[in-house]
């Protein structure tokens, strides 16, 4: 805990009273528990959302240790959502594996959903200042 105190004179103060106690660093949970998860993918073009597919099961045919949550996470949250999009619902590695083959050669499979957004329509900005 800290405490810190700004004078009116512009003088500033801070004492530390205690240092933080260590946490134990937890071993994350395997993917068994995790059960179906939603592996969304988008792109540009439809080349490009198959490309994506294609990188992304590359990468985890190269990177067996790397827990499944943790990727799906991120493909939902630390990715643009882009016209083309696909979603892969899995229950495991190698149903995840088997679905991402599928979309990247252009099969229907189940739990597998390919879409486009819907057209954008350009609109005009307007700037209005009240004189306030």
């Amino acid at each position: 805990a800290a405490v810190s105190s700004f004078g009116i004179s512009g003088t500033n103060a801070h004492i530390i009273l205690e240092q933080a106690e260590k946490q134990s660093a937890e071993q994350p949970q395997a993917d068994a528990a995790a059960g179906e998860l939603p592996w969304v993918l988008s792109g540009r073009t439809p080349d490009a959302l198959t490309a994506q597919a294609v990188r992304l099961r590359a990468h985890l045919l190269a990177h067996p240790e790397q827990r499944g949550a943790d990727t799906a996470w991120s493909l939902v949250t630390g990715r643009a959502a882009l016209d083309h999009r696909a979603v892969v619902v899995a229950d495991g590695r190698e149903e995840l594996l088997d679905r991402l083959g599928a979309l990247a050669d252009g099969r229907d499979a189940p739990g597998t959903v390919r879409g486009t957004t819907a057209a954008r329509t350009v609109g005009r900005t307007a700037f209005v200042f009240p004189g306030q």
